[in-house]
C-alpha cells in the first residue's frame, strides 16, 4: 500500500520543483546507500508532463545559467538581489554547470556568459533532471494531479491532489508564476500562500513585449506602422526608457519589433520598469538612438561628406547611413521629414536618426512574457533558508517568489539556487 506521509511535498514540478527533486535524490541516496524503499519526498506536478515552461524557455534551447560571478550576476536581479546571497553561494552558476555536466548533460556558454545545453534542447535539460529523480527512490514524482488544496494543522502539511490527501512535515511551493498559463502558470501558489498567511505582492508581466501608439489596432490586428516594422531587427543601437518625462533607464544591444511590439534583449531589458510604470498610469515612452556611435555633429559631417556628389536628396543619404531594409520603417516613423523641404529635412536627419521616439500605450500580457514580476513578499521569507517566517516547515522557490531576473538565464539560476537551498534546509541536510 502506497504511503500517504512524507517527510516533504513539493508542489510544482517546473524549474525549481524539478531542481529541488533532483538535488534531493542524488544528495540523499549518496549519504545514505540503505535508505529506506519508501520515497521520503513526494512530487506534484498538474500537468500532464513537467517542465512544460521549461521545454520552451530560450526558444526551446534553454539558456539554463548565466556563467557570470555574483559580482556581475546580481545587478541583473530584481527587486532586491542581496535576498538572492545566500542561495547563490549555496548553488551558484558553477555549482549549476557543474551539476549537469555529472549528470552527463555537456554544455557551453555564448555570448553574454549564456549556458545552454550543447544539443541546444530544453528538452535535454528537463530529461536530465527527470531521469536523475527516476534514478533514484527517494522522490516520488506524480504528474497529473492537481492540488486542489493546502491546510497546515498542528505542525503538519495536509495536500489534497487527485482525489487523495497527501501530509507531510515539510512543504515546498514551487509553483511559478503567471507567465505563460498554458504551460500550468496559473497562479495556484499565490492563492496556496496567501491562505497559509503570506502577502503577495501584485503579480505583473516582465520581460514581455512593449505597444507602440498605433502600433496595433482595436481589433488587434497591427497598423500600417506595426505591419512595417514587424520583423525588423536592430543590431548595437541605444534604447532609453522616459518614464512621466524622465529617463530612467538606458540600454545598449540587439532590439526586435514583433507582432506584439518591441521585444529583443532591449525591450526585454527596460519592460520590467515599463510595465511596472504602466500599470500606476504613468507616461511611458521608449528614445532609440541608432547612430549611438556617432554624435549628431559627426553624422552631420558625414552627410556633408556623402552629399558632396551633388545628390542630397533625403533617400539617398538614408541609404548611405542605413540598412537598406531599414529606411522605409525610419520614414514611416519620421513622416514629417518627406514633407518638408530637402534642405530642411537633411538638417533633421541626424537628431531624428539619434532620437527614434514611441509613446509606450501597453504591453503583452501572462499569455506570453517570460517571467512575472511580483509574488510572495520577501519580507516574510528567510534568505538563510528559503523558509516562511509565517509558518514552520514551509518554503518557497523560483518565480513564485517576488524575484525575478533579466533575459539571459538569469531566471532559472534564481529557480536552481532557492531550490536547492529550500530543498537542504526542508530536508535538514548539513552543508
Amino acid at each position: 500500500m502506497e504511503s500517504s506521509n512524507y517527510k516533504l511535498i513539493i508542489v510544482g514540478a517546473g524549474a525549481a520543483g524539478l531542481m529541488a527533486a533532483a538535488y534531493l535524490s542524488i544528495t540523499l541516496s549518496s549519504q545514505d546507500s540503505n535508505h529506506s524503499q519508501e520515497p521520503q519526498v513526494l512530487l506534484l506536478e498538474k500537468m500532464p508532463r513537467a517542465a512544460r515552461k521549461l521545454n520552451i524557455t530560450g526558444k526551446g534551447r534553454c539558456n539554463l545559467t548565466n556563467a557570470r560571478h555574483w559580482d556581475e550576476f546580481c545587478i541583473h536581479i530584481h527587486p532586491n538581489p542581496n535576498f538572492l546571497k545566500s542561495a547563490f553561494y549555496n548553488f551558484s552558476s558553477s555549482d549549476c554547470m557543474a551539476f549537469f555536466e555529472q549528470l552527463g548533460l555537456p554544455l557551453t556558454i555564448e555570448r553574454g556568459q549564456r549556458v545552454y545545453p550543447k544539443s541546444m534542447r530544453a528538452m535535454d535539460v528537463t530529461d536530465t533532471l527527470v531521469n536523475s529523480i527516476k534514478a533514484h527512490n527517494v522522490v516520488r514524482l506524480l504528474q497529473d494531479s492537481p492540488v486542489e488544496e493546502v491546510s497546515y494543522k498542528e505542525g503538519h502539511f495536509f495536500v489534497a491532489a487527485g482525489g487523495k490527501v497527501y501530509s507531510s512535515e515539510n512543504l515546498l511551493l514551487t509553483t511559478g508564476g503567471m507567465a505563460y498559463p498554458s504551460t500550468g502558470s496559473s497562479g495556484d501558489g499565490y492563492r496556496f500562500a496567501k491562505e497559509l498567511g503570506h502577502t503577495i505582492v501584485q503579480p505583473i508581466p516582465s520581460l514581455t513585449a512593449l505597444v507602440p501608439k498605433d502600433y496595433i489596432s482595436d481589433n488587434g490586428t497591427l497598423t500600417k506602422l506595426g505591419a512595417s516594422l514587424k520583423g525588423l531587427q536592430l543590431k548595437n543601437v541605444s534604447l532609453s526608457l522616459w518614464i512621466n518625462g524622465a529617463v530612467v533607464q538606458q540600454e545598449f544591444g540587439d532590439l526586435d519589433f514583433t507582432d506584439g511590439g518591441i521585444e529583443g534583449a532591449l525591450g526585454f531589458r527596460v519592460s520590467r520598469k515599463a510595465v511596472a510604470s504602466l500599470v500606476q498610469n504613468q507616461k511611458v515612452a521608449l528614445s532609440l538612438d541608432l547612430k549611438p556611435s556617432l554624435s549628431e555633429e559627426q553624422i552631420r559631417q558625414r552627410i556633408k561628406r556623402e552629399s558632396s556628389g551633388g545628390n542630397n536628396s533625403l533617400r539617398f543619404l538614408l541609404g548611405r547611413l542605413l540598412p537598406k531594409q531599414l529606411i522605409a520603417p525610419f520614414l514611416a516613423l519620421n513622416p514629417q521629414l518627406e514633407q518638408m523641404s530637402s534642405s530642411k529635412a537633411v538638417e533633421q536627419l541626424p537628431h531624428c536618426l539619434k532620437n527614434v521616439n514611441f509613446t509606450i500605450v501597453s504591453y503583452v500580457g501572462f499569455n506570453r512574457c517570460v517571467v512575472t514580476n511580483g509574488g510572495v513578499s520577501l519580507k516574510e521569507v528567510s534568505q538563510k533558508s528559503m523558509e516562511s517566517k509565517i509558518v514552520k516547515g514551509l518554503y518557497f522557490a523560483g518565480e513564485l517568489l517576488d524575484l525575478d531576473g533579466d533575459t539571459g538565464g538569469y531566471n532559472l539560476q534564481i529557480a536552481f539556487s532557492t531550490a536547492t537551498l529550500a530543498a537542504r534546509n526542508a530536508m535538514k541536510l548539513s552543508e
